[in-house]
């Protein structure tokens, strides 16, 4: 579906028991902007949010994809991603998420340090740990999931400074699982914490352990699929030299987990972006004067209702929003807290039409076309 002529009435359709789409224009800075929303009632028996992702954390696909893959009956895109690579010339760009992931309670990956992000600028006091999920009780909640973990060796025990992520912080071990998929790894060695396009790490090592043993090194990261069975040790600076002490045949363990800073529920789904709105009022120092296409997901009634937001990038409407914007937008349908998502070309909404066995693309993607993306939301319903 095409986006509705400005000046449009909002009128909110059901496209599931407990899920509505609708859209309608909105007055901004920049001009008038087309804005698509889902709402999603959590309190509705078989209606739930879920994380979409196409199998991988370092792989793609288009929301329309991955929706219909899991058989979602609407979603949004979700975390920002490692696009590009031109700044490590040969290095593969992974496509993996920012921040943490979680699906169907299961962790799926950390948040690279806050320096490695993609993205426009956060708030305040706000990190890479940052996530929206839902809970075990039902309940949406923005929060923030810290990696802990550590790699037991003969020689002591390593803390492990990341989890399937594309960018592990300077001196650190990494942990890799079949979890990843087969991208390279070389990438998790470029960077440092603080600055995005500094030269890839000289001192790497690389240690493949099975069923609990050191079956492999290497001096440099690899690619390809892991096993089940397998974990994979990528080190840089001193986290290598700690690496290149363990010999093959050595018992090591590898424990990691995701540990939420407020939440006293476990996750069933969480995925990164950035706070703007908190406890009803926006974030101090939002951007009040880029107005981009964007995305962004609310939450209200304490958690019962969510919001999926996302802006048309169609040529009538290229204006968009400010991210003060945005928060304002979410706060005035009733959310009190706001978070951003990846926007852009990401931008894309879908739901399902009345009648319609599969979702189709509500908004107009302003790259002309579908973008493939790492992760995003998924609404499902069991009616």
């Amino acid at each position: 579906m095409g986006a509705a002529p400005a000046g449009a009435v909002p009128a909110a359709a059901e496209i599931a028991p407990g899920v509505t789409y609708e859209e309608f224009d909105l007055s901004a800075a920049g001009g008038t902007t087309h804005v698509h929303l889902l709402g999603v009632d959590l309190g509705v028996p078989d209606t739930r949010l879920g994380l979409l992702y196409p199998g991988a954390v370092a792989a793609r696909a288009t929301v329309s994809r991955m929706a219909g893959d899991q058989g979602a009956v609407g979603g949004v895109n979700g975390d920002f991603f490692n696009i590009t690579e031109s700044q490590h010339p040969g290095v593969e760009a992974t496509g993996a998420s920012v921040g943490p992931a979680i699906a169907e309670g299961r962790a799926l990956k950390a948040a690279v340090p806050d320096g490695q992000r993609f993205g426009p600028a956060m708030p305040s006091g706000v990190t890479t740990e940052a996530v929206f999920g839902v809970g075990a009780d039902r309940r949406a909640r923005l929060d923030r999931l810290a990696l802990d973990g550590e790699v037991g060796t003969p020689e002591g025990t390593l803390p492990l400074g990341g989890f399937n992520q594309y960018a592990l912080p300077v001196d650190s071990v990494g942990a890799f699982t079949g979890e990843w998929g087969s991208a390279s790894r070389a990438r998790a060695t470029c960077g440092t914490d603080t600055d995005r396009a500094a030269a890839c790490s000289t001192e790497t090592y690389e240690v493949t352990v099975r069923d609990g043993r050191v079956v492999s090194a290497s001096g440099t990261p690899g690619g390809g699929a892991i096993a089940s069975d397998t974990t994979v040790l990528v080190g840089r600076e001193e986290g290598a030299r700690q690496l290149r002490k363990v010999a093959t045949g050595d018992a090591v363990t590898v424990r990691h987990s995701l540990v939420a800073s407020a939440s006293q529920e476990a996750f069933g789904f969480a995925l990164g972006g950035y706070p703007v709105l908190s406890g009803g009022k926006p974030l101090p120092g939002l951007d009040d004067r880029t107005s981009a296409v964007r995305t962004a997901v609310g939450i209200a009634d304490a958690g019962r209702r969510v919001l999926l937001l996302a802006v048309d990038g169609s040529s009538a409407y290229r204006s968009g929003l400010t991210v003060a914007e945005v928060a304002e937008a979410l706060r005035a349908r009733g959310s009190t807290e706001g978070f951003s998502l990846d926007g852009g070309g990401s931008t894309t909404l879908v739901a399902r039409a009345p009648g319609a066995s599969a979702v189709s693309v509500r908004n107009h993607p302003s790259g002309g076309g579908e973008r493939p993306v790492p992760n995003g939301i998924g609404v499902f319903s069991a009616a």
